[in-house]
């Protein structure tokens, strides 16, 4: 099975026990963490596309090491000016390990909107509750 994920905005196209280069994570090597933002997945038999991403389904993976890229020269110049400056950069990485394909229960997300849903009820009623008790001060104080 194929998945392509979204991490810091750089698109990768993983599959279960395979090695990728990351931009740094800043974990510790060995620490477990799980991609969420899946945009497609292709099993042999069928394809699912996500809007922007596929619910339900999360990819677990492990931080193997961590390293820097190979150096790249940045070399800028203005002709005729005398105007040369040479700089190099190199990136940090963490190499990953893409462990397994999980589906993650429905039911989780829809308690935490219920949640939400209580709470904007509440603090509507108390905001109401706050509402009257201002009339009716000005009320009085008439």
């Amino acid at each position: 099975m194929q998945a392509l994920v979204e991490h810091k905005g750089k698109q990768f196209l993983v599959e279960e026990n395979s090695e990728l280069k990351f931009p740094y994570l800043g974990g510790k090597v060995g620490e477990k963490f799980e991609l969420e933002k899946i945009l497609y997945t292709d099993d042999s038999k069928k394809k699912n596309f996500g809007s922007p991403y596929i619910d339900g389904l999360a990819i677990s993976a492990e931080i193997l090491s961590h390293g820097r890229d190979e150096k790249v020269v940045v070399f800028k110049m203005k002709r005729r000016k005398g105007y040369q400056v040479k700089k190099g950069h190199r990136q940090n990485f963490t190499m990953v390990k893409i462990n397994k394909f999980k589906k993650q229960t429905k039911a989780k997300k829809i308690a935490k909107v219920s949640s939400k849903n209580d709470v904007a009820k509440d603090s509507k009623s108390t905001s109401k509750g706050k509402d009257t008790k201002q009339t009716n001060s000005k009320e009085e104080s008439k």
